[in-house]
């Protein structure tokens, strides 16, 4: 079975891409390979985060490896939170951490008055094999709810009601469902492909 690292200890993120994978490829974490640095993302694009990400492993373990970003692009705020979907709370005030409940309830406050509410997750997957660089894209359509809905999922799922689904969030949907047609599924079914074929 071919051994792929992906650079994260997220375990949300990987029960979910373990999932989607199967049993076909075995999926090591950072803590699997030892790696216990803070792997910077500060690149302006997702693209840029995940092959920052996905280059630091295989420069440092020489180990083919994938890395993904995710980010929440929403019309009404011009694209934002984008590529600062995870510290979105943060940045306006909300918490003091990554938190996803700060998250959503800025994401609500921006939002507020806004009669537009659609808006898309973008993942953005960087996979390093045999020292080539490939680049994967997904995208989930959808609507941000007026409020919290459901109990499943992590992050923005509670509000996030993808397009096709009776304005059901992800968290109501259960993963099932959301690992069949959420942005990241889309991405990592293209990275199976590439891999499998």
């Amino acid at each position: 079975m071919k051994k792929l690292v992906i650079a994260t200890n997220n375990t949300h993120k990987l029960e979910e891409i373990r999932a989607i994978l199967g049993n076909q490829i075995e999926l090591l974490s950072l803590k699997d390979i030892h790696c216990e640095v803070d792997i910077p993302e500060d690149s302006d694009t997702l693209e840029g985060n995940a092959i920052q990400k996905a280059q630091y492993i295989y420069d440092n373990y020489g180990l083919d490896c994938f890395a993904d970003d995710t980010g929440l692009e929403v019309e009404a705020l011009n694209g934002a939170p984008g590529v600062f979907t995870a510290r979105f709370g943060v940045m306006n005030g909300y918490g003091t951490s990554h938190d996803a409940d700060a998250n959503t309830a800025c994401l609500l406050d921006q939002l507020k008055n806004a009669d537009n509410r659609k808006c898309r997750f973008r993942t953005a997957i960087a996979l390093i094999l045999n020292g080539e660089t490939h680049l994967f894209e997904g995208i989930a359509n959808g609507e941000i709810t007026t409020e919290k809905r459901g109990d499943g999922g992590f992050g923005y799922d509670p509000v996030f009601a993808p397009e096709g689904y009776d304005g059901k969030t992800f968290a109501e949907l259960g993963v099932d469902v959301k690992n069949q047609v959420s942005h990241r599924a889309r991405a990592v079914a293209k990275l199976c492909e590439f891999l499998l074929k």
